[in-house]
């Protein structure tokens, strides 16, 4: 029995996917950003690739994050703006004011623990056949802790593996 190669997926369903939802950490920026900032419990966590293109962040901190950097975006943050393609904000590090600017397309995790929802993204250069693996403990944010009532409190990941022919 032959085994046939999957057909090339011309239209690039997966990386029109990983925009969309890219579109939902974007859409939820603009929220925090207008008057009034994050409504009740929310705050994100934001993991962005700081090589990636378009990333722009003081020398300092780029010697610090070489790779990964995960920002928090809940009290202390100023000047939150959302654009088209990228956002900026100014956060403090020791105590001094920093700006750092991110493309969405630098983005590899946005998480909101107030509600488990996380969304992880691939690379916009990766070849698209599964997820990646999840990451080391170490480099996740801080699981919330246990409520009571029972009821589904693990995070709500979003994979797109259910929506992919096998």
């Amino acid at each position: 029995m032959t085994k046939e190669a999957p057909p090339e997926d011309l239209m690039q369903y997966e990386a029109m996917a990983q925009d969309a939802l890219r579109g939902v950490v974007k859409a939820a920026l603009k929220r925090a950003a207008a008057p009034g900032g994050l409504p009740g419990q929310h705050h994100f966590y934001v993991t962005f690739r700081t090589h990636a293109p378009g990333v722009s962040l003081p020398p300092d901190l780029l010697g610090k994050y070489p790779d990964e950097m995960t920002i928090v975006l809940q009290h202390q943050y100023r000047d939150l703006a959302p654009g088209e393609t990228f956002f900026s904000v100014t956060l403090k590090f020791g105590g001094q004011p920093k700006r750092l600017s991110v493309p969405y397309t630098a983005v590899s995790r946005f998480y909101d623990p107030s509600v488990n929802f996380v969304l992880q993204f691939l690379p916009p250069d990766a070849e698209v056949t599964s997820l990646p693996e999840p990451q080391e403990a170490a480099e996740r944010p801080p699981a919330p802790p246990p409520t009571e009532g029972g009821g589904d409190e693990a995070p709500k990941v979003v994979s797109l593996d259910q929506f992919r022919k096998k």
